[in-house]
């Protein structure tokens, strides 16, 4: 394939983001540094409202009744909207610093949240994107709008249900949805027909508020006196029941073939006492990822019953509480096709020998051997969407339509949407053995490892928003695909509508940073004293 011409106005944006790139870098650490965990992340959605409004954008904050979400548009007179978006929520016991060594970010313990995918990048990428679009328009006189979204708690499937049932994505010519990947064949390309699967999220709350209906009390106390009398079990026992039974029909719950999966997180346990008395409050969450919606329907069945049970057996009562509930994913080929145009115009990331010395001072902390080329060779090709597709589909069923899992599946049905993927920094291993998470953690905040990937997405974005905003024929394209996908568009025969009838999930116990007596921490005490940190390094007492 011909690597593509860039337009006038695609080329302003390129070059804006070349003289942008030092900021670009800067603003990446900083989300970085935040490391901000699903429906916590503060100070990450406060920087992008206020970096969105210093460039001239009108921001709803808290949008959708998200406090850490937000809307922002930009227009430069009638025309297509193009929509663009950011994630930054980190995941929790994944704190490292940007260095070559593990270590948790400074005055914080490894359990604190920290950027796997990463998000940070991810956000900032799209941010240098949305604004080199900005720059175009306004030189070139393009008319259009331009709306950006703040996306919270990716990592639990939480924001775009929620956005997309309160139309938030309507009215879109198209968007653009980029993620930092390394897993091949899905590396420096766009998806093709195999998109994102569905996923629903849960959390099953068990509560122990009559604990004196259990048994009765000797004397005709209203509860036990005696440390030796009989007691309710609690909730605790309940979660304990509900985690174990879950476990042992996992095998049962759906056939062995889809790639699908179920997680679980205990969110809260009892009131952290010791004390004779039953726990009156237990919660744990599942995360259901599957190909299609009636698989999640009949893994939620399962798990409704045997909630039901725990309760039942533990003298408790449950509530069930939706964290997600996610569509799969609509394919559109002409988007496809306009992202991988915008990624063979900016080509694919590149590492120059100061990522490639930092890599090898990695890999000798890591216990590997260094490397002459120390990355994956195939993080600096591209692969063409149907290449990637064919690779894809040969592990997968040929009933099997959808696969793994992401949110930006609730845009697809809105909108004309756009999946692409641009390498992410990732070492190849000499020995064969895996490395140690804090590896890829870390190559995600360092400047020299990271920027390459931003800077190809910004620039894939930019260009992928410019063709929709100048180019009506592509346009037309890729909304004439997703009528005919949809069966007539919004509302169609084919269509499926938002499943999300919750309200934002926000009140329960999400890890998150905490300020006390003691300093800021995470909720998670960091178990640092004055003599040692984590992993046992020793300290001057002071």
């Amino acid at each position: 394939m011909e690597k593509p011409v860039a337009t006038s106005a695609q080329a302003t944006a390129l070059a804006c983001l070349d003289g942008i790139q030092p900021l670009l870098s800067a603003w990446t650490r900083t989300i970085f540094d935040y490391g901000e965990t699903a429906w916590r992340e503060y100070q990450s959605a406060a920087w992008y409202v206020e970096r969105l409004k210093l460039e001239g954008f009108s921001v709803e904050e808290g949008s959708a009744g998200m406090p850490t979400a937000f809307c922002a548009h930009w227009t430069s007179g009638p025309g297509p909207t193009i929509g663009m978006y950011a994630e930054y929520d980190a995941v929790p016991g994944n704190c490292q610093d940007a260095a070559t060594v593990e270590r948790p970010r400074r005055g914080l313990g490894n359990q604190a949240g920290g950027h796997t995918d990463p998000h940070s990048g991810l956000g900032i990428s799209s941010l240098g994107g949305l604004l080199a679009t900005k720059a175009a328009m306004q030189r070139h006189g393009i008319s259009g709008t331009l709306r950006f979204t703040g996306e919270p708690a990716e990592k639990v499937r939480g924001s775009k249900p929620i956005h997309a049932a309160k139309g938030y994505y309507d009215g879109l010519a198209g968007m653009i949805s980029f993620h930092p990947f390394y897993m091949l064949p899905l590396c420096n390309t766009a998806r093709w027909d195999t998109h994102c699967g569905a996923a629903y999220a849960m959390i099953y709350r068990f509560i122990c508020d009559q604990p004196e209906r259990w048994a009765l009390a000797a004397g005709a106390a209203p509860i036990p006196q005696a440390h030796s009398a009989a007691r309710a079990p609690g909730a605790n026992d309940a979660l304990m029941m509900m985690y174990m039974a879950s476990k042992a029909l996992r095998d049962s719950m759906l056939p062995h073939q889809g790639g699908w999966s179920i997680s679980e997180a205990i969110l809260t346990a009892g009131q952290a006492t010791a004390d004779n008395l039953p726990a009156g409050l237990a919660e744990i969450q599942y995360m259901i990822r599957v190909p299609t919606l009636a698989m999640a329907e009949q893994v939620t069945t399962v798990l409704d019953r045997n909630a039901e049970a725990a309760a039942g057996m533990s003298g408790c009562r449950h509530e069930r509480h939706w964290v997600s509930k996610s569509r799969p994913g609509l394919a559109n080929h002409a988007m496809a096709e306009i992202a991988y145009e915008a990624l063979s115009t900016a080509g694919p990331p590149r590492w120059d020998e100061d990522a490639k010395a930092v890599a090898r001072e990695i890999q000798v902390n890591a216990g590997r051997m260094a490397s002459d080329e120390p990355f994956i060779e195939e993080l600096e090709r591209l692969i063409e969407p149907q290449a990637a597709e064919a690779i894809l589909r040969r592990d997968l069923a040929p009933s099997q339509v959808n696969s793994t899992s992401d949110d930006y599946t609730d845009m697809s049905w809105h909108t004309p949407t756009a999946r692409f993927y641009v390498a992410r920094p990732a070492l190849r291993s000499e020995t064969g053995y895996p490395y140690p998470a804090w590896v890829m953690n870390a190559l995600g905040g360092i400047s020299a490892t990271i920027d390459p990937m931003v800077i190809c997405a910004s620039k894939t974005v930019a260009l992928a928003a410019l063709r929709l905003l100048e180019d009506q024929t592509a346009r037309d394209a890729a909304m004439n695909e997703f009528v005919a996908r949809t069966g007539g568009g919004i509302g169609g025969s084919n269509w499926i509508a938002p499943l999300c009838d919750y309200d934002p999930p926000i009140g329960f116990r999400w890890p998150e940073y905490v300020t006390t007596p003691r300093g800021r921490d995470w909720w998670i005490p960091s178990n640092q004293t004055p003599q040692t940190t984590s992993r046992g390094a020793s300290h001057d007492r002071s």
